[in-house]
C-alpha cells in the first residue's frame, strides 16, 4: 500500500485516490453534496483519519516486548499495568467502543518495559477488532513471547454501535477477560490481580 501523506493538498496516490473517491460515494449516499465547500475537503481528512485509527495493520506487536531486563533481583511477583487507554473500532460497524485495559503478568527470570505493554494495546487496538479478539489477542502475544508464568488481560469498553445506534443503551460497558497459567490456576493470584485493579478505581 503507498504511504499517504496528510499533509499533501493533492495526493496522488492510487490507494488515497480511490478511497477518497469511495468517501465521496458514501457522503452521496446519505443524501450529501460532496462538492459543497464544507466536505471538499472531508474525503482527504477522512482517508488520513483512517491510516492514524487503523495504524496497527502497520506494527508488528511482538517487536516491543522482544528487549527485556533480567537485572531485576530475582522479581517474580505480579506487574500490573493498569487502566491503559483502549480507543478501537468495531469490526461489525466500524463505530468506535472506548474503555480500559488492564494487562498484568508474573514475570519468569525477565520483565519487559512497561510503556511496551501499553504499545501492545494500542497496536491491536488500532486495527478493526471485536472486543474479545482484542482481549485474547493481547494475552497470547504476551504469553509467547515473554514466557510468563501467568497472564492476565481485561479490558471493559462502552460501544458506540450499542450505544448510539440499535438498542441505543449510553450506559452499558462489556467486560471481557483472559487469564492464563498463575492468573488461572491459582486463585490467591487472580484474588491480588482483582484487588489490585480495584485499589485503581478508589
Amino acid at each position: 500500500m503507498q504511504e499517504f501523506d496528510p499533509t499533501d493538498p493533492n495526493p496522488t496516490g492510487t490507494d488515497s485516490v480511490a478511497a477518497m473517491e469511495h468517501v465521496r460515494a458514501l457522503l452521496t449516499h446519505i443524501g450529501e453534496d460532496p462538492t459543497r465547500e464544507g466536505l471538499l475537503e472531508t474525503p482527504k481528512r477522512v482517508v488520513a483519519a483512517f491510516e492514524e485509527y487503523f495504524s496497527g495493520y502497520n506494527e508488528d506487536p511482538r517487536e516491543h516486548l522482544e528487549k527485556t531486563f533480567e537485572e531485576v533481583e530475582g522479581y517474580d511477583e505480579m506487574v500490573l499495568v493498569s487502566d491503559i487507554d483502549v480507543h478501537s473500532h468495531c469490526e461489525h460497524h466500524m463505530a468506535p467502543f472506548v474503555g480500559k485495559a488492564h494487562v498484568a503478568y508474573i514475570p519468569d527470570g525477565r520483565v519487559v518495559g512497561l510503556s511496551k505493554l501499553a504499545r501492545v494495546v494500542d497496536v491491536y487496538a488500532r486495527r478493526l477488532q471485536v472486543q474479545e479478539k482484542l482481549t485474547m489477542q493481547i494475552a497470547q502475544v504476551i504469553e509467547e513471547v515473554l514466557q510468563p508464568k501467568g497472564v492476565a488481560v481485561i479490558i471493559q469498553c462502552r460501544h458506540f454501535c450499542m450505544c448510539h445506534r440499535g438498542v441505543r443503551k449510553p450506559y452499558a460497558w462489556t467486560t471481557t477477560s483472559k487469564l492464563s497459567g498463575a492468573f488461572r490456576n491459582n486463585p490467591s493470584s487472580r484474588l491480588e490481580l482483582f484487588k489490585l485493579i480495584s485499589m485503581d478505581k478508589g
